[in-house]
């Protein structure tokens, strides 16, 4: 035990950083298995003889298997830890993302079997940031959080980003399908080195200082144990408050606020692209030069929220720091949504719009940092309720727009976006990260929160 103390001791560089710096590369890659189908669609599109509608349809599937499993990915990634359960998400995804390669499109049915093989993918992906959000709440103490999501949501933009001119060069090379078959090799490779790298708390991993420990938590983070292991006088610790969760209008309102944020979101991640070739009139390379730029904004708009939203936390307050960066960036997103989809220029709307992306983004790190904040172990559950907010957006969005574009043009899809954004920041107005109602009753009464 004293050479382990000794060795911890020594360690240089702080393993957490090096942990979820993993995590942004997963997270790239879950952004990469979620949007290579939207810069294959119109490949896929003619193959399958769909319309954009029916394409709509195969996004959404995604979405809808992503949001179901999300409290059951909750669950799992509380009770086994955030190692194990992102590992087999990850590796489930390898699986999911050879079979869409594998669905023929001479057989009947093939479109119900493409829009059933991306619901299991997204079932897979649902392990994704639940997951995260729990490591982050076991790994970083209070004023990190927000610079460690930032990182993570970093991976999104970064995936996202690379996703184009990447998919772009092996659909032209290869066809459609080889892309898949790179995803899922992608994924078996990611999962295996998280799983070999990681574990579910600092005390575990031999890499781990003790200064990182004490800097953390020290104690309260000793690994955790299974259900199996749990004596019965423990059990209440390890229940869900249910009520709790379902009462609290800071879950109500994340959730709420999250769905405007996966419902502006999911326009680049699904439509962008297509709209950028087919409204805006661009060839497939340009289309995917173009396309990289909400992504390239959406990485910098997570880094640097991260970032600023830890120095307000630091010098104004939590609730002020958690709650005012949001609230400013779905407003300016608004904005820029309505502006790019109506300046004539195609690059210039481009352009707007890719900023409008980036800007959405500073919101992002503040969203996993206040489900940290308020609901402590059960980060993984809340998180993942959450998320589904946001996923539910998301598949509203991917099946909306092209409807609302065929009936009212792509500048009302923008226009729509930008209206539930609006609402989206107003949310904010009503969240307190101060009310940490995972603490105990009596301990909430000892220590009031004070309000910023």
């Amino acid at each position: 035990m004293h050479v382990r103390s000794d060795h911890r001791q020594r360690s240089l560089l702080p393993i957490r950083y090096l942990l979820v710096l993993w995590l942004f590369v997963l997270s790239a890659v879950a952004y990469l298995d979620r949007t290579n189908i939207s810069i294959a669609g119109v490949q896929i599109g003619r193959e399958f003889a769909v319309d954009n509608t029916h394409l709509g349809w195969i996004f959404s599937a995604f979405l809808i298997g992503y949001a179901i499993f999300q409290i059951p990915a909750g669950l799992l990634a509380r009770r086994l830890g955030p190692r194990r359960v992102l590992s087999f998400g990850i590796a489930w995804c390898s699986v999911f993302a050879a079979l869409t390669a594998l669905v023929p499109s001479n057989m009947r049915g093939a479109v119900f079997l493409l829009a059933l093989v991306r619901f299991g993918l997204g079932c897979g992906e649902a392990a994704m940031y639940p997951a995260a959000s729990q490591f982050v709440k076991r790994w970083f103490p209070e004023n990190e959080r927000g610079k460690a999501n930032g990182l993570i949501f970093a991976g999104v933009g970064m995936g996202a980003g690379l996703t184009p001119p990447l998919v772009t060069a092996i659909i032209l090379r290869y066809g459609w399908r080889a892309a898949f078959w790179f995803s899922a090799a992608i994924d078996a490779v990611a999962s295996l080195v998280w799983y070999l790298a990681a574990r579910d708390t600092p005390a575990e991993h031999p890499l781990a200082g003790q200064a990182e420990i004490d800097l953390i938590g020290g104690q309260r983070n000793q690994p955790i144990p299974s259900p199996l292991q749990v004596d019965a006088t423990r059990v209440t610790k390890l229940t869900v408050p249910w009520a709790k969760i379902f009462r609290s209008k800071e879950v109500f309102a994340l959730t709420s606020s999250y769905f405007a944020f996966g419902y502006v979101a999911w326009i680049f991640f699904a439509w962008f692209y297509i709209y950028m070739a087919q409204v805006r009139g661009f060839n497939l390379k340009t289309s995917a030069a173009f396309s990289m730029l909400p992504f390239i904004a959406m990485t910098l708009g997570s880094l640097g929220g991260g970032v600023v939203s830890d120095w307000i936390v630091v010098r104004f307050g939590l609730r002020t720091g958690r709650c005012l960066l949001p609230a400013l960036s779905f407003a300016c997103t608004a904005v820029l949504l309505v502006v790019g989809s109506r300046v004539h220029s195609a690059a210039a709307g481009g352009l707007i719009l890719a900023c409008g992306a980036g800007v959405l983004y500073i919101s992002q790190s503040a969203f996993w940092a206040v489900t940290a904040d308020i609901a402590g172990e059960n980060v993984g559950v809340v998180s993942a309720i959450m998320n589904m907010g946001g996923q539910v957006g998301g598949a509203c969005t991917a099946s909306l727009t092209p409807l609302i574009a065929a009936h009212w043009g792509w500048e009302m899809s923008f226009v729509t976006a930008a209206s539930i954004a609006l609402l989206g920041g107003a949310a904010w107005l009503v969240i307190n990260p101060l009310k940490a109602w995972h603490e105990s009753d009596a301990n909430s009464k000892k220590t009031p929160s004070k309000a910023c």
